[in-house]
Parts: C-alpha cells; structure tokens; sequence
C-alpha cells in the first residue's frame, strides 16, 4: 500500500474503526498526502478507499476538526490545518512563555490539581531531601492559542514553598509563584527525554488520540545557590511541539 493514499484499515480489535481512520488520516496530513492546497477528498471517496462506510469518516474527521489537526468550511469541504510544530527550547532558563514568545500570541498556564504527598525515593534523591519528608504535587497543563501542549507533574518540598499551589493558580506561572515565595531566578539542572505512546492522561488533558506520541522530560530546577527547589515530569504532543535542548540563556 503506497503511505501516501489512504487504503483499506488493517482493523485492529479493542479500537473503534472511527479512531483508527482518525490515527490512519493523521498520518497522512504528516506526511503531506493531500497536497498544497491540503483539501481532503470527499467523504465518500474516502469511505471507499478505507472500505469503510461514510458516517465512520465523518466521525474520524471530526475528531482531528477538534484537535486541531483538520479545518472544515462550508460549502468549500475539509482542509489540513496548517499549524507549524512549534518549538520549545530547553536550556539553563527553561520557561514556557519566554520559550514560545514569538510564535504564539496567548500562552497559559492551568492548575488541574494539588494534593500533599510523602517523598518517593526518586523524588527525594532529586530534591536533595529526606525520603518520606512532605511535598507539594501540582499537576498542571500548559495552552497556547488554545491548543493544550504539554502536561505536567511537579514536586516541590512543602515546608519551604507552602502555598505554592494557591500562588500558581492564581498566577498560571511557576515562575511567578516561585518569585511570590522568594525565589528571583532559578537555573535547569538537569534534564532527560524520552518518547512514549500517549496515556490515557495525555488523551483526555492534551486532547489526543490513541497512538499519539508524547515526548517525556524529567527536570530538576535549582536556584541560584545550586539547592534543587522543583523536580518535573513534562509530557509534550511530538505533533504539536519539538523540543531544542541546550537552547536558550
């Protein structure tokens, strides 16, 4: 089967046909299928060419409508969204607003939860703390433009930044919850990348789709003095983000 037509699904069991012409299509806009104009055929042809039927390619469309991925317009049919992957730098002064400046117009940040937990041996060890010692866990989502790009998981030692979760909700801004609880700048330490298939996490907070890649990073930020302040699980859409690592002052 040539990559660049769509051709019959190789139907899988456990997954919905919908998502997996949904997955199939999101392929094919990656690898340029449908051309400069990016308009997708008709709905029925490419019923046929999937040899499945039409009410099963409108569903999968409207999902990738939703994620951005496809546009529809009256009267004229359904196009490739032509969003470029943006690009996230990762240096010694990782931010996410300072990071997207000048490729989005609105960046936010979301507090999905905060909840108090003993230290793990893994994040104890980041941290440079006792394990079992009380931290903060926020788990946050970061948007541009309205498209959700990464997710994250955050620990912080509770007894040095209590309140931290109400200063980020407020502010949407680790940095700036940071500086309200006296840090004024603060260095990446360290960072690590790796790819994996998206969780049942990433498909419900990034809005995605079974099969979809997430890129993975765990970080520790220290301040100026070198004294470890946050550890970091940072889950990033690989179709909607790529990461520069050793960018950025």
């Amino acid at each position: 089967m040539d990559q660049m037509t769509p051709g019959k699904i190789q139907r899988r069991s456990g997954v919905a046909l919908w998502r997996q012409i949904a997955d199939r299509m999101r392929q094919l806009v990656s690898a340029g299928a449908f051309g400069e104009t990016g308009k997708l055929p008709p709905e029925l042809l490419l019923a046929e060419q999937f040899g499945v039927n039409r009410h099963t390619v409108r569903s999968a469309i409207a999902l990738l409508v939703q994620e951005g991925v496809l546009r529809s317009e009256q009267g004229r049919g359904t196009f490739v969204q032509a969003r470029p992957r943006l690009s996230y730098p990762i240096g010694m002064r990782t931010r996410f607003s300072d990071g997207l400046a000048g490729q989005t117009q609105e960046r936010i940040g979301v507090l999905i939860s905060s909840q108090r937990e003993p230290a793990g041996t893994a994040v104890a060890q980041a941290l440079g703390i006792p394990e079992g010692a009380p931290l903060i866990r926020l788990e946050t989502r970061a948007e541009a433009d309205g498209r959700p790009l990464m997710r994250s998981t955050s620990w912080f030692d509770a007894i040095r930044f209590a309140g931290i979760d109400d200063s980020y909700a407020a502010t949407g801004s680790i940095t700036a919850a940071l500086k309200e609880l006296g840090i004024e700048d603060y260095t990446r330490q360290s960072t690590t990348v790796t790819a994996q298939l998206a969780d049942i996490g990433d498909l419900d907070i990034l809005r995605l789709s079974p099969g979809a890649v997430v890129l993975v990073a765990e970080a520790v930020d220290a301040d100026m003095a070198g004294w470890p302040i946050q550890f970091l699980r940072t889950r990033f859409s690989a179709d909607r983000i790529e990461l520069r690592i050793g960018q950025g002052a």
